[in-house]
Parts: C-alpha cells; sequence; structure tokens
C-alpha cells in the first residue's frame, strides 16, 4: 500500500513546485514595469542554490523572456541589469542549463548588451558570459563568429577590475586553437593584458596570468613577443637623412611597471606567492621554452622554473597541485636530456613519484571528508600524472632508467597501469613503458621478468588509436633481435595482429605495424618470413610500397630487405615473388622520392643480387643494369655507394656463371664506371669499386 501512495505524494510536491515556478514567470509578463523589475528581483532570490528552481524555471520558459526584456531598449537599465543577474544565477546550474541557454541565444544577446554604456550592466553581462563560456559544454566558437567582439572586449578592459576579471577569464577559456590565439594576438592581447599583472586585485593577476599560458601554449609567435617584445613596422629613419636612407625594423619591449614580462613571471613563482599564481607563471615559461623563445638552459628555467615544478610535486601539495606541477614537469623536460639529468637529481624527485601511487593512503592525513572523498576519485589523475613525468625522465638517459625501475615495485606499477578501467592512466602507462623499452638493459632485465609483453598484447586487442600507436610503438622495440621478449610474442600469433595494422587509416598505426614487422623478420628463420609474407600478403605488400606516407614506405623497404637476407631465403622468396618485387623497385627508382627511399630501393637490389637463383632477374633485365649504371654516376655518395654494392655482388668470381656476368657487364660499360670510382674522393666509395674491380682480376 506504501508504493500505492508514493506516487501521488510525488506528483502532489512536483505540481506545487512547478505553480510556484509559474508564479515567478507569469509575473515576468505584468503590464505593470514595477511589478516585472520586482519579479524579476524576487526570481534571482528563488535561484540563489536552487538547482531543481532554475531548471524548473528554464523548463518553464523563462528564459526568451528574460532576454527579451535584456534586450529592450524600453526596459530601465535596473530591469535589463538584475535579468543578467538571473540569467548568470541560471547559468551556475547544471550542464543541461548551459545548453537550454545557448540554445536560446543568450550569448549573441548578451555580447550586444557589452554596447551600452552602463558600466554596471556591462558587468553582469560579462558575468554571466564568464559563467557560460567556462562551462566545457559552450561552443567557444561563439565569441570569434562577430569579428567585432574582441576588440569591444579589449576596449573594455580599462573600465574596472571586473570587466578585466571576467574579460581575461572569458578569453582564457575560449582561447583552444591556434587560430583563437592568432586573433586575440592581433588584436592586442599582449599589449592590452601584461598590465593587469600588476594589478591591486589577485583574481585580475591571476586570470591575466593564465592567459598568457593559453596564449604561449605550443605559439611561437606569442612567445617571442612574450619575450622580447612587438615588432614595429618598418619605419623611415630620421636618423640618417641623406638619400640612401634605409628603413628600420626594431623590437619595443612589452614592459610592466619597468620589468620584461618573463621576469614578472619569475616574481610570480617566489615561494611566498599562493599555490596557484607559482603553478600557472611556471606554465607560462614553460611554454615559451618549449615553443623556443627562451633556452633550455637558461637560468630562469633551470634555476627557477625546473625547481618549481618539482616542488610542486612534493606531498603536501593538494592532489590537483601535484598533477598539474608533474605534467607541466614533464611537458617542459620532454625533449632535452640535460633537464631530465637535473630533473633527476633534483629534490629525490624519482622518489618522490612513487608516493603518487599511494595516495589517498589509509593513513592519509586529509581530515575533510569532502576533501578525502575528491581524492579518491581523482586518485587515478596522480597516477596517470607520474607515469608521463616518468615517461618524459626516462626518455633519454640510460641510468635515470635504471633509477626508474629500481624505484620500488615500479614494473609492478606499470603492467597493473596498463589494465586500469581509466583510458588516459593506461595511455600514460604505457608511454612510460615505451620510454623505458628504448633501453637494452632493461629489455634484457625488467621488460622479461615481468613479462610486460603480455598486458601489452592484451592492450592491443581493443583500444583507442592513441593507446594503439603507442603500445605498437613499444612491441616494436620489444622485437628487436636482443629482447628475450621477442620469441614469447613471435608464438603467440603477433604476426596477424601486425599485419592488421599496416591496413588501419592512421600513418602512424601503419608505420608501427611495418616497423614490427621489419624487426621480427630481421635476421629471422625461413618460417617466420615465410609466414609474414603469407599473413601480410602480396598485395598489400605492393600497396604499402606505393604508400603516400614516406615513413611508411622506408620501413616498408627495411621489411622487403630483412626478408631477402640469407642467400636460401633471397631464392625463394623471389622464386615466388620476383616479378613483383622487381616492378616495385623499378616504380620506386623510376619515381620521385628522397635519396633515402632510393638508397634502401638499391640496397634491396644488392641483396637480391646476392642470391643464387635471384640474380638472373636482375642479369636478364637489362632496363634495371641501366638503372643501376644511372646510380653508379649520380651526384650522390650514398646512391653510387648502393648501386656498386649491386655491381659487386653480381660479378663476385666464386659463385656459376660469374665469368658470364662479368663479360656482359663489361660489355655495358660497367668496367670503365667502377675504374672511374675507383678514384673516387670518398673513402668508403673508393673501396667499394676496387673491390669490385679485383673480381675482374682474379
Amino acid at each position: 500500500m506504501a508504493c500505492l501512495l508514493e506516487a501521488p505524494l510525488r506528483i502532489s510536491v512536483l505540481s506545487e513546485v512547478t505553480a510556484t515556478s509559474r508564479h515567478y514567470v507569469d509575473r515576468l509578463f505584468d503590464p505593470d514595469p514595477q511589478k516585472v523589475l520586482q519579479g524579476v528581483i524576487d526570481m534571482k532570490n528563488a535561484v540563489i542554490g536552487n538547482n531543481k528552481q532554475k531548471a524548473n524555471l528554464i523548463v518553464l520558459g523563462a528564459v526568451p523572456r528574460l532576454l527579451y526584456l535584456l534586450q529592450q531598449s524600453s526596459s530601465s537599465l535596473e530591469l535589463r541589469t538584475e535579468c543578467a543577474v538571473v540569467l548568470g544565477s541560471l547559468a551556475m546550474g547544471t550542464e543541461n542549463n548551459i545548453k537550454s541557454l545557448v540554445d536560446c541565444h543568450i550569448i549573441p544577446a548578451l555580447l550586444q548588451g557589452l554596447l551600452c554604456p552602463d558600466l554596471i550592466f556591462i558587468e553582469a553581462c560579462l558575468r554571466c558570459l564568464r559563467t557560460v563560456f567556462i562551462s566545457p559544454v559552450t561552443p567557444v566558437q561563439l565569441l570569434y563568429t562577430d569579428p567585432t567582439v574582441i576588440p569591444h572586449l579589449m576596449s573594455l578592459l580599462s573600465r574596472s577590475q571586473r570587466t578585466q576579471e571576467y574579460i581575461t577569464q572569458i578569453f582564457s577559456h575560449c582561447c583552444k586553437t591556434p587560430e583563437h590565439q592568432t586573433v586575440l594576438f592581433n588584436h592586442g592581447a599582449i599589449q592590452n593584458i601584461a598590465p593587469l599583472l600588476i594589478s591591486p586585485s589577485y583574481k585580475v593577476r591571476m586570470q591575466a596570468l593564465k592567459c598568457f599560458s593559453v596564449l604561449a601554449y605550443e605559439n611561437t609567435q606569442v612567445s617571442m613577443t612574450l619575450v622580447n617584445g612587438e615588432e614595429i613596422s618598418p619605419l623611415f629613419s630620421s636618423l640618417l637623412l641623406s638619400p640612401q636612407s634605409i628603413y628600420l625594423r626594431f623590437l619595443l619591449p612589452v614592459l610592466v611597471d619597468g620589468e620584461l614580462l618573463s621576469q614578472v613571471f619569475v616574481r610570480m613563482m617566489q615561494r611566498d606567492q599562493p599555490i596557484e599564481m607559482q603553478l600557472t607563471a611556471a606554465k607560462c615559461l614553460t611554454y615559451m621554452c618549449r615553443a623556443g623563445a627562451i633556452r633550455t638552459d637558461d637560468s630562469c628555467i633551470v634555476l627557477k622554473t625546473l625547481p618549481c615544478l618539482v616542488r610542486m610535486c612534493s606531498k603536501e601539495h593538494l592532489l590537483e597541485e601535484r598533477v598539474e606541477g608533474a605534467e607541466t614537469l614533464a611537458y617542459l623536460m620532454e625533449p632535452d636530456v640535460e633537464l631530465q639529468r637535473i630533473a633527476s637529481t633534483t629534490d629525490h624527485l624519482v622518489a618522490m613519484l612513487a608516493d603518487y601511487f599511494k595516495y589517498p593512503s589509509s593513513v592519509s592525513a586529509i581530515t575533510d571528508i569532502k576533501r578525502l572523498d575528491h581524492d579518491l576519485k581523482h586518485a587515478h589523475e596522480l597516477r596517470q600524472a607520474a607515469f608521463k613525468l616518468y615517461a618524459s625522465l626516462g626518455s633519454n638517459d640510460e641510468d635515470i632508467r635504471k633509477k626508474i625501475t629500481e624505484t620500488e615495485n615500479m614494473m609492478d606499477r606499470i603492467v597493473s597501469g596498463l589494465s586500469e578501467s581509466s583510458i588516459k592512466v593506461r595511455l600514460a602507462a604505457v608511454r612510460c613503458l615505451h620510454s623505458l623499452s628504448r633501453s637494452v638493459q632493461q629489455l634484457r632485465t625488467s621488460f622479461h621478468d615481468h613479462a610486460v609483453w603480455k598486458p601489452l598484447m592484451k592492450l592491443l586487442q581493443n583500444a583507442p588509436d592513441e593507446v594503439l600507436v603507442m603500445a605498437s610503438s613499444t612491441l616494436c622495440n620489444l622485437l628487436l633481435e636482443f629482447s628475450p621478449s621477442k620469441e614469447p610474442i613471435l608464438e603467440s600469433g603477433v604476426i596477424e595482429l601486425l599485419c592488421s595494422l599496416t591496413q588501419s587509416d592512421s600513418p602512424a598505426l601503419r608505420v608501427n605495424g611495418i616497423w614490427a614487422l621489419m624487426n621480427m623478420a630481421f635476421q629471422a628463420d625461413q618460417k617466420v618470413k615465410v609466414e609474414i609474407v603469407r599473413c601480410l600478403g602480396t598485395e598489400q605488400l605492393f600497396r604499402l610500397l606505393s604508400d603516400p606516407d614516406t615513413n611508411v614506405l622506408m620501413k616498408t623497404l627495411g621489411l622487403l630487405r630483412n626478408l631477402l637476407s640469407t642467400r636460401p631465403h633471397i631464392d625463394q622468396i623471389m622464386s615466388s615473388h620476383g616479378k613483383q618485387i622487381m616492378q616495385a623497385v623499378t616504380l620506386i627508382l623510376e619515381a620521385e622520392h628522397s635519396i633515402e627511399v632510393k638508397e634502401q630501393t638499391l640496397c634491396i637490389l644488392a641483396n637480391i643480387a646476392d642470391g643464387n637463383t635471384a640474380k638472373e632477374l636482375i642479369m636478364t633485365n637489362d632496363d634495371m643494369l641501366q638503372k643501376i649504371k644511372y646510380y653508379m654516376g649520380h651526384s650522390n655518395v650514398k646512391l653510387q655507394l648502393a648501386a656498386t654494392f649491386c655491381i659487386s655482388n653480381l660479378i663476385w668470381n666464386e659463385e656459376d656463371g660469374s665469368q658470364e656476368r662479368q663479360d656482359k657487364l663489361r660489355e655495358m660499360g660497367f668496367v670503365d664506371i667502377l675504374h672511374k670510382l675507383s678514384q673516387a674522393s670518398d673513402p668508403n666509395l673508393s673501396d667499394r669499386a676496387k673491390t669490385a674491380m679485383q673480381q675482374y682480376l682474379a
């Protein structure tokens, strides 16, 4: 019976709430402007902190009416301002609220409201716009639709501290692409926002700093301007009055109270500044460094930025600060081995990161239950950040890799990370594994001891492309000839998986698939080579030889070269697929390809020439012999050397039929070319030509 009574009770309560909400909406249509104003004020008080009430009002159509009143010139300024405030409050509800507001075209209405001269109304519109734009569901492109919006927002920066705070926050949330960076930069973002770094308001300083971090990210133009200043257009020199006077270009430094911006950022990283400010300033300098505007050995990076970011990784900081610190540090030192070495010896960083996997611990010092609950839900972000930082630390230096793998339970943690539910953690873990897999020592020890190939193979079965790219790249290293993991991986049936990767739409996956097969084929027995050719199929192999991506083509040539090694293997493969292979070689040598591609192709030809029976495919093909002759006379030494190798293999004395081959090649003029090359300035080419000449003298 209780269940039967429950539904009517719920309907009754809902009807009451809806009726109350309807009353607020009805008052917006009152013919008396004063009653409308009071209705909006009452609505404002009713929705504060009440998401259910906000949702009800949106469903009942309050938003279109509020926007209508906001845009009417006949509405009083007070009413228009209160409408903007209520809309801002509605925007602070759920993401569905934001979607409803955007669908009602709130953004154009509020942007139009910014043309009003009244500051209080402008601030209310900006506050609402800020709330809408910081939501992840709002299309940021709406800020850039009208080209007059950005310059107008720039002009409003000087109106008040509130306009400064809201506008810079809007900019930092809506700057998502290089195109957005360019628009803001071209409208004077640096010059207009720089003075805000010394605002008396902390909120303004912070939002200005965040703005610079998103503007500088992977943007050389912005970063160079932040360091060196703005380039002034060519000016006629007033100092040189002669007819030979010249045009001058010079840089005008962007100064803030007499300081360069980079100096301001360094000052903001000092320990006495709030953590949020230290971190954001460090991000600015990191992005400027990665964009090439600051050298990696500059003191502001080595002595200030790097130590600040390492400091953020310590367990005394909040979870989100540790995550941001670790990820920014990983990005800073990713391409620079010296920064990696400095970081690895700073404040016991490698050991400190091990704490990221134990957080929050059972004896956590967190007494705030809300904070503990938050951290439990976000602890995976710490693991992700730690893996990223370990990957960056170990990407070049063997000693650092050793230190990482010797950190307590590190390999077990990576193996666990490969099967975590969070895709981001799995990606970071495999990135870390890839970094460590560059070490011959680790491949032979830690990787073998922990059988990391097993979870890696499992990861390759069903994963998004970004994970597949990193996992398959790691697999390439595990398939190197000296890796103990190569044999068990081969036995697991990996060839079919790798062949399927070569058919991917992603060039990176095609490269990795063929690269792994190339490594697998190196010094492999005949059974493995035959299986690769069978599984890949000749059609796919030759499709890859005409792939538009040069990296794919190079790795396919590398695979073919490894398949065509040792005479029995060369003869067997060429007896089955010789016609197609010779055709592919011809097409590559005739087409417009790089020196590297043609060199690799000539090396394949040299391998074919080393076969017992396969060499006849060259000797009976006068067109191919003419091509070899052409490349022996090429201006590039690498191509000359590879072509000479082909001839050397064809005329080698100890093999059957060598005399007939020597006679034919002499008639075609190859001896004269060899004689000329024996006097070449390049010692390798000269020696190779002399060795070939000796075959005629023996």
